[in-house]
């Protein structure tokens, strides 16, 4: 596979073949990343990595505005960047031509080492990867596994979805998120989101010297039932796709923000 991915790169600026922006949050060795460049390469399409250094998952949406960024080649088609998953497509679609040749007809973020269910796409680093593509009108697909998933059938459904979304012709900045559940039982479901219900934790430690440290999080996570979900499909071994939306307008709340505008008025006359 190796010696076909570097006679594809630098991608040819004229080809018919789609090009894919590929990133993760869990750093550009992830097995995940690399399952999702052969099962699009296998479906025809070229394909360029720009992956985190290391791990950066619930990094969210973050940019690194305070710090020099460094950018490496690791290998024909594959760049490491010391920075969030944001930042390396931040990167990928502005650096002209030193990442790629022409602007991507779609991004793809993942495979992520986990699930991302629910307001967990709030968190995510690899929603926001994809996420950062959306916004510049590039469809684009998040997709994650279950940590004990095979990763191979998960990569084969993920890509079918994503050059999927491409042939839909999708309105500008198209957002879909992809999950995989363990012992995936083949069935596919359109979904929303559902909510994930997790062990609220601030676990207060000390150090050797006596110093104070503390974890965030617990381990445990538990769905709610709630049909047409994302937590419901994959409670059922079902893979579900979520579309997305970039508008975070609440147009249900307007009358609240209108009520609250006029009081805001009143008391600053």
């Amino acid at each position: 596979m190796a010696a076909a991915l570097v006679a594809r790169y630098p991608p040819d600026p004229m080809s018919e073949r789609p090009l894919v922006l590929l990133s993760n949050d869990d750093g550009y060795a992830s097995p995940g990343l690399r399952a999702m460049r052969e099962a699009l390469v296998g479906l025809g399409a070229e394909v360029v990595i720009v992956a985190p250094e290391n791990e950066q998952s619930a990094s969210s949406h973050s940019l690194s505005l305070h710090r020099p960024l460094r950018l490496r080649a690791v290998e024909p088609g594959v760049f490491a960047l010391d920075g969030t998953p944001a930042d390396c497509v931040y990167v990928a679609l502005h650096a002209t031509t030193r990442v790629l040749p022409r602007r991507p007809d779609l991004v793809v973020s993942g495979i992520n080492h986990g699930m991302n269910l629910g307001q967990d796409a709030f968190y995510s680093g690899t929603v926001a990867a994809a996420r950062e593509a959306a916004l510049r009108g590039i469809p684009a697909v998040a997709t994650s596994a279950h940590v004990a998933a095979d990763l191979a059938p998960g990569a084969a459904l993920s890509a079918r979805v994503a050059l999927a979304l491409l042939e839909a012709l999708p309105a500008r900045g198209a957002l879909l998120n992809v999950n995989v559940p363990r012992g995936w039982t083949g069935e596919v479901r359109a979904t929303h989101l559902g909510a994930r219900i997790y062990e609220e934790v601030v676990d207060f430690r000390r150090d050797p010297r006596g110093r104070e440290y503390l974890w965030l999080g617990g381990p445990g996570v538990r769905h709610e039932r709630a049909p047409g979900t994302d937590t419901d499909a994959y409670d059922d071994g079902a893979a579900s796709i979520t579309p997305l939306r970039l508008d975070l307008t609440d147009g249900a709340g307007h009358d609240v923000a209108r009520a609250i505008a006029d009081k805001a008025r009143g008391s600053g006359s």
